[in-house]
């Protein structure tokens, strides 16, 4: 079964009621998960981090961005019980060891890293420490990183997975990187997914197709919505487009159609395939040739068009009239 996960990040803009609203609107999706994303400004920032995206004049330095999203112990236990409540697993990727503490706390069931954390092996191995399966997001880092992060957590004997994912926002068609997915398969044997920042409902399809069993991505509730994110996220009515095509999709993926057997279109094929006649009115005797023939529906009034050879140089028994259907014993 896919793993299909909603991000929400920073979507609530740091309101705890717009998070709880999120997962109201995405509980009526079909996604299996939410996730947010837990900062702790003194834990993981400074008053020197460059923003990545300058959206507003509210927050005069990105600590004070990030000091502005955090949440309490409480509000993320709410948080993880309104997910509860209605059948969404609560998800948070940590950006320090006291977000990983704090979550412990909230009670998480695994843990998503972030493209920027794959290097940081302090978190790596403070995470390590919970025993808890770990998804890997590969935005921005090298194979030869990949190599050592992954190699790290199995080391530990932790359960990984990992994420083909762009790092730029949004993502266009020639930066995706389809490809990857195969290769990371190949390359490490483990559970392979797509973490998709373009904003469009075909990118997750594609990705699923190619044998993605996790997707990811981040979701708004319209584009109107203020945040770093909006253009790179897919809005609610998009979010239950693309889970119906994945969900049928992954049905479609559980049944092998065996092309040798027609038995159940034996009615449609007499319908829809067509019998061999004349086009023209033909004396007995005449030899038949190409232009002579023409193919009908239904299937069982004449010989199959797929004999017609068989049919040309034959001479007629009797004289045939235009549109009449073409039978053995017609010709000798």
């Amino acid at each position: 079964m896919s793993l299909i996960i909603a991000e929400i990040g920073q979507a609530h803009n740091g309101s705890i009621d717009s998070a709880h609203s999120y997962i109201d609107a995405l509980a009526k999706t079909g996604v299996d998960a939410v996730k947010f994303q837990t900062h702790i400004a003194d834990a993981e920032s400074s008053i020197y981090e460059p923003f990545r995206i300058k959206f507003s004049d509210q927050d005069a330095t990105r600590f004070d961005y990030w000091k502005r999203m955090e949440f309490s112990l409480n509000e993320w236990k709410d948080l993880k019980k309104h997910c509860d409540d209605v059948g969404l697993e609560f998800m948070s990727s940590p950006f320090s060891n006291a977000a990983v503490d704090l979550l412990e706390q909230v009670g998480v069931k695994r843990y998503k890293i972030g493209s920027g954390e794959v290097t940081n092996f302090l978190l790596l191995e403070r995470i390590s420490q919970t025993k808890k399966p770990v998804i890997l997001s590969s935005g921005m880092s090298s194979f030869i990183e990949l190599d050592a992060a992954v190699n790290f957590l199995k080391e530990k004997h932790i359960e990984t997975s990992v994420l083909q994912c762009t790092t730029a926002y949004p993502t266009q068609p020639e930066e995706y990187g389809l490809n990857v997915i195969t290769e990371l398969k190949e390359r490490y044997n483990i559970p392979v997914g797509f973490s998709d920042h373009s904003a469009k409902i075909e990118t997750c399809v594609a990705a699923f197709a190619l044998g993605a069993e996790i997707l990811e991505f981040h979701a708004v509730l319209n584009r109107q919505v203020f945040g770093p994110d909006t253009t790179s996220s897919l809005t609610i009515q998009e979010i239950e487009v693309l889970v119906k095509a994945l969900r049928n999709i992954e049905i479609a993926n559980q049944f092998n159609i065996d092309k040798n057997d027609t038995s159940k279109f034996s009615e449609l094929k007499v319908i829809f395939e067509k019998s061999l006649a004349v086009n023209k009115d033909l004396d007995k005797g005449h030899i038949i040739e190409f232009e002579d023939l023409e193919a009908k529906k239904p299937a069982n009034k004449g010989m199959k068009a797929s004999e017609f050879r068989r049919v040309i140089g034959t001479r007629l028994n009797r004289d045939m009239v235009q549109w009449e259907f073409l039978n053995n014993e017609d010709i000798a």
